[in-house]
C-alpha cells in the first residue's frame, strides 16, 4: 500500500490550545529542508518500484519519525516538554508501512541533564501515545498482525522502542512495565555502560553483566525484541549467546568498511546471523561511510548493505536508517556530550551537512527500494530486505 496512504490531515496535538497548553516551536521543513535527491530510474524501473511497494510491506527497523525545531539549538527545551511532533504528513508520502519509533528516550531531558531517567521516558512515551490516540492514520503495533493490517489499510504502524535499557536501573520488572506500555523492542546499553552491560564509549569491554543476562531472559519470556546496535562488541556477543530468541542490531554498518566503534566487526555480524538475527543498515550522518564514499550518501549506505549481505546472507539484512525530519548533524552537536557521540562515532571533522539521498525517513524509504531496483535485485530479494526478513524474525520473537 506504499502508494495509497489514507492520511486525513491530522496534525500533532491539534486537540490542545497552542501556546497555552504547550509551547509551540517553529519546526523544520519535513520534506524539502534540503534539496531532495532520488536515485534516477527508467520509466520501467519506476513502475517496478511502485509495484513492489504496493505488493510488499516496507519496514524501517529504526527511525525517529518526528519533526525537529528549525533552530536546532532549541531541541532540548522542545524535547523537555515531551510534545515531539510526529511527521504524519511526511510519513504519508513515504512508502513505509511500519516504523520502529525510538522516540527521544536518551534526549527527553525533562528532569535530568543526562537523560535516560525512568520518569522522563515514561512521560515522553505517554504524551506521544496520547497524541497518536487522537488520530487514525498511524496505529500502534504490538504484534505482526498489526503491521500487516497497516499495510493492507494504507496506514503506518509504529512500533514503540527504546535504544537502551538504562531507565530500568536495577529493576528487571520494569521491563514488564515497559512491555505493558507498548514497548516491543529495547536496546541493552547505549554509549555509556549501565547495569546490563558495556556501552560503545568504554575503553574496556566487560560484556553483559549477570543482571543483563536476567534482563535478556525476561525479554525473551515477554516477547520483547533485543537491540544491540549501541552495545559493545562483547555485550552483543554475550547477548547472542544468552538469548533463546534472535537478536537484532537495528541500525548498524560494517566496521570492515569504516573503522568506527559505532559499526560492527565481522565476527559480531556473523554471530547475530548465526542465531537467526537481523542487521538493519544505518544511514545517520557519519556512520555508514566508506573510504570510497567519504561524503556520506545513499551509495555509501548501500555499500554497507552489500558488504553485510555478502558476509551473512540476504536473509539476515533489513534497513534501520535512524533518520528524522530536521537537522540530524546539528542534533549530534546538541547532544554530543549527553549521548557521548564523539566517543562512539569518532571525530566530527570533515562532516557533511546531511546524507544525500537519506535525509529523512520519507526520502530514505523510497531511495532504498529505487537503489535495489536499479542494481538488479529480484522482486523476491527486495521484498525480503525491505520488510519480509523483519516480519519473519519478529514472528519468532513476539507473541
Amino acid at each position: 500500500m506504499g502508494l495509497n496512504k489514507r492520511y486525513q490531515g491530522y496534525r500533532s496535538f491539534e486537540y490542545l490550545e497552542r501556546d497555552v497548553d504547550y509551547k509551540v516551536f517553529k519546526l523544520a521543513k519535513e520534506i524539502d529542508r534540503v534539496k531532495p535527491y532520488l536515485v534516477s530510474l527508467s520509466v520501467s524501473e519506476e513502475e517496478r518500484v511502485n509495484r513492489i511497494v504496493t505488493e510488499s510491506p516496507v519496514v524501517s527497523l529504526h527511525d525517529h519519525p518526528h519533526i525537529l525545531p528549525e533552530d536546532i539549538t532549541e531541541t532540548i527545551p522542545y524535547c523537555s516538554q515531551g510534545r515531539m511532533v510526529t511527521a504524519y504528513e511526511a510519513l504519508s508520502k513515504s512508502c513505509l508501512d511500519c516504523v520502529f519509533d525510538n522516540l527521544m528516550d536518551g534526549g527527553c531531558h525533562i528532569t535530568s541533564k543526562s537523560g535516560w531517567k525512568w520518569a522522563d521516558v515514561v512521560y515522553d512515551l505517554g504524551i506521544r501515545l496520547s497524541d497518536i490516540a487522537h488520530q487514525d492514520f498511524v496505529i500502534i503495533a504490538h504484534r505482526v498482525d498489526d503491521i500487516l493490517r497497516a499495510f493492507r489499510e494504507g496506514k503506518v504502524a509504529l512500533v514503540m522502542a527504546l535504544e537502551a535499557a538504562t531507565p530500568i536501573e536495577n529493576e528487571v520488572d520494569r521491563i514488564d512495565i515497559l512491555y505493558g506500555l507498548g514497548i516491543r523492542m529495547m536496546g541493552l546499553a547505549y554509549s555509556d555502560s549501565n547495569m546490563l552491560g558495556t556501552g560503545l564509549k568504554e575503553e574496556r569491554d566487560g560484556g553483559l553483566t549477570y543482571f543483563g543476562r536476567k534482563c535478556v531472559d525476561r525479554m525473551n519470556k515477554l516477547g520483547m525484541a533485543i537491540d544491540t546496535s549501541h552495545s559493545s562488541d562483547r555485550t552483543t556477543l554475550d547477548a547472542v549467546e544468552e538469548s533463546q530468541k534472535p537478536v537484532i542490531a537495528t541500525h548498524v554498518g560494517a566496521r570492515a568498511l569504516y573503522n568506527l566503534k559505532r559499526l560492527k566487526p565481522d565476527n559480531v555480524l556473523r554471530a547475530i546471523a548465526e542465531n537467526g538475527g537481523l542487521m538493519g543498515i544505518e544511514a545517520a550522518p557519519h556512520t555508514t561511510l566508506t573510504t570510497e564514499h567519504p561524503e556520506h550518501d545513499i551509495e555509501s549506505v548501500m555499500a554497507h548493505f552489500e558488504y553485510i549481505k555478502n558476509l551473512v546472507g540476504i536473509e539476515h539484512i533489513a534497513f534501520g536508517p535512524d533518520t528524522n525530519y530536521g537537522d540530524h548533524v546539528g542534533l549530534h552537536h546538541v547532544y554530543s556530550s549527553a549521548l557521548s557521540i564523539k566517543e562512539a562515532f569518532g571525530s566530527m571533522e570533515g562532516e557533511v551537512p546531511y546524507v544525500k539521498g537519506a535525509e529523512n525517513p520519507t526520502e530514505t524509504s523510497w531511495n532504498t527500494v529505487r537503489w535495489l531496483v536499479k542494481h538488479g535485485y529480484s522482486d523476491e530479494e527486495i521484498a525480503k530486505v525491505i520488510g519480509g526478513n523483519t516480519i519473519r524474525v519478529l514472528r519468532e520473537i513476539w507473541y
